[in-house]
């Protein structure tokens, strides 16, 4: 299983840039088409517990549009493994705050319907980072 293949690593990244300009825009529809339609697919955050893709798209409907919490990138790495798995790791400045968020995603490539997050995490934590 070879890392990082150049041509996976672009995929992801634009699949994750998609993402973020989504939770800006708050375009519900591709929101849901990142994700794993699955009562398996996680995502955990700050004020959801997201167990299956009905609890995570109903939060999304009740989420206020507007720019979100992240107000600066530290850091994203994207690891792929082979051409099927892959992660993202974003490290960010809080909006407003004295806090570093961090975001995690798990993505899998299905046969039947492509790159998709089947897990993910979002938190933060009160002190700057170290990177």
């Amino acid at each position: 299983m070879t890392p990082n293949l150049p041509e996976i690593v672009a995929e992801v990244s634009a699949l994750f840039e998609r993402y973020e300009q989504a939770l800006i825009d708050k375009n519900v529809d591709v929101l849901d088409a990142t994700f794993w339609n699955s009562p398996h697919t996680i995502r955990l955050a700050n004020n959801e517990h997201g167990y299956g893709f009905d609890r995570i798209h109903a939060h999304r409907m009740a989420r206020p549009p507007g720019p979100g919490t992240k107000e600066k990138r530290y850091r994203v790495d994207i690891l792929t493994l082979g051409r099927d798995i892959a992660t993202v790791n974003l490290v960010y400045k809080v909006r407003g705050k004295e806090m570093t968020g961090r975001q995690s995603q798990t993505w899998v490539r299905f046969p039947d319907v492509g790159w998709k997050v089947v897990s993910a995490h979002v938190s933060m934590i009160g002190e700057e980072p170290v990177l």
